[in-house]
């Protein structure tokens, strides 16, 4: 069993399922509302642990109701939660997710996971050490994901850094970021271009590559599949056909299986297909977490071992 680290969000998800986004200024009604676990950071936890992994997590949620309830269903899942702080002094981080039948928008508010500084990795070290992988993203503060990478690093601990939400990126953490996982949107904002089509896409993924030689970059295009630069080529790796329920929690799905592939040594093309279809999988469900697959499920499909 590999030891997979999470460092990163937990949030408490309020979906409110609609028939469309409402337009600036515009109300209108909505037909349900649900109450659902979330965060990137806890639902790339959860997507890992599924999949056989000994899973520990790194975060901050207040000490609130959300809270209480967020490590109770962590427990449940399996996740150790010894690394995540309840403060006092803040709210649980709360997303507002808008879903319509095929795609959804979503808000966040930080909350408690603005506190998940340096000290509280400095406080699960000895964690990050004996971690074979580290995922991080970007919905806590940049700093601390900085410093946890480079913790890693220095370590021996391979990383995925997923850059979501987007926003400038430094030297110093893709130095320490051995795969970076974007999808189409945010690598645009990422490489600070943007696409007409997918041939520009893929020009855009060889250049960045060329320029970041040692961080892996896996560009992520929903039903069109992943995509990463092998010898100066762009390989893209299709995704199976599914009957599509909710899409939300599917890159994170993506990126607690590619912890799973990258951990367990598979090759690339190897892991983005594991990760590519447990995401696949992922999103036949209503909710982040619910349709998140286990490793049986996956391996029915690709036969793993």
């Amino acid at each position: 069993m590999k030891k997979v680290v999470v460092v990163g969000s937990l949030n408490m998800d309020l979906v409110m399922e609609v028939n469309r986004i409402p337009k600036i200024g515009e109300t209108i009604k909505g037909d349900e509302m649900s109450y659902l676990i979330g965060g990137k950071g806890s639902n790339q936890a959860v997507a890992a642990c599924r999949l056989g992994n000994e899973v520990s997590m790194i975060g901050c949620v207040g000490k609130d109701t959300f809270g209480d309830k967020i490590l109770k269903h962590l427990k449940e899942e399996g996740v150790n939660v010894n690394g995540i702080k309840s403060d006092e002094a803040t709210f649980t981080g709360i997303a507002t997710i808008f879903k319509t039948k095929n795609d959804n928008s979503i808000v966040v508010i930080p909350g408690a996971n603005d506190f998940c500084d340096k000290n509280l990795i400095d406080e699960n070290i000895e964690t990050i050490k004996s971690a074979d992988i580290l995922v991080t993203q970007l919905e806590i503060p940049m700093e601390t994901v900085e410093y946890a990478l480079k913790v890693a690093k220095e370590n021996g601990v391979k990383t995925i850094l997923n850059p979501a939400p987007a926003r400038e990126i430094s030297k110093e953490i893709l130095k320490n970021a051995d795969f970076i996982t974007p999808n189409e949107t945010e690598f645009e904002i990422i490489s600070n271009k943007t696409f007409k089509d997918g041939n520009e896409l893929e020009e855009a993924m060889i250049a960045w590559q060329n320029e970041n030689p040692s961080t892996r970059l896996l560009v992520t295009r929903g039903k069109d599949g992943s995509s990463y630069v092998e010898e100066n080529k762009v390989e893209t790796m299709k995704t199976i056909k599914v009957d599509v329920v909710d899409t939300t929690g599917a890159g994170d799905t993506f990126n607690g299986a590619l912890a799973h592939g990258v951990s367990h040594n598979l090759l690339m093309n190897e892991a983005v297909i594991f990760a590519g279809t447990a995401a696949s999988l992922s999103v036949t469900k209503f909710g982040a977490q619910t349709g998140m697959p286990k490793f049986e499920e996956v391996n029915k499909i690709l036969n793993v071992k």
